[in-house]
């Protein structure tokens, strides 16, 4: 069950969000359409995740965002579209622009649920084999090393495939990637393709398969560091 706490002057909209998590049925909602006392319950009980109007009776949902307790996942709801900006920039999960449907609604929530997978997978396993954050979906993420399955360059962005099937996708270039990764555990064998060494299961002088079953080519020009990093047996 997700906790959760939504700020918005207009009774409507928040009858709205009630109604949508009560079909959504794993969200435990407080809804407060007074900002100073919505904050004060923010505080107060430290929900996972805020719904923030951004215009409320002259104050602005904006300035009350800056002030929520580190690690809430806040999603913006304003029929305001000209304010999204603003709301990434203080690392909303998302933005919803009213009216929204339930089907939106849905979008964003599965964002949220995914960022707390991904903190509970860090917070279990990252201790072990250490970590490193990335921001992804305007939040900064912290991910586990020896959780990283995989990474594929995914034009201006890579994409990280986590063990458990979950996938993060960053603003990062792979030779950002590359230097972010701690040294001598990974190797990239494509222009496309970094890899963690201790997931390679078997290996040729064209692919590599890992542990979890995908099979990646390797690219010419990386072959030869491929070839130093596994001991030079292919």
């Amino acid at each position: 069950m997700i906790s959760a706490i939504a700020i918005d002057d207009e009774p409507l909209a928040l009858a709205v969000i009630e109604q949508f998590c009560g079909r959504d049925g794993d969200i435990s909602l407080k809804t407060f359409s007074d900002p100073v006392e919505g904050l004060a319950a923010v505080n107060r009980d430290r929900p996972v995740l805020v719904f923030l109007d951004v215009e409320m009776n002259g104050v602005s949902g904006i300035d009350v965002a800056r002030t929520l307790p580190e690690g809430t996942f806040l999603i913006f709801t304003t029929a305001y579209a000209q304010f999204a900006l603003d709301g990434f920039e203080l690392n909303a999960v998302d933005f919803l622009h009213k009216p929204f449907s339930y089907q939106r609604f849905g979008v964003a929530l599965q964002k949220v649920r995914t960022l707390i997978r991904l903190k509970s997978a860090a917070e279990t396993a990252g201790k072990a084999g250490g970590e490193i954050t990335v921001k992804s979906e305007y939040k900064s993420v912290s991910l586990s090393v020896s959780g990283i399955r995989y990474i594929e360059a995914m034009d201006n962005y890579s994409k990280i495939y986590m063990t458990g099937g979950d996938s993060v996708l960053t603003q990062m270039s792979l030779k950002e990637m590359s230097d972010l990764l701690p040294a001598g555990k990974f190797v990239r064998i494509h222009r496309s393709f970094i890899i963690p060494l201790d997931k390679v299961s078997r290996y040729s002088s064209r692919t590599v398969t890992l542990s979890c079953g995908v099979t990646l080519p390797v690219g010419r020009s990386y072959s030869a560091d491929f070839r130093q990093s596994v001991g030079g047996h292919c």
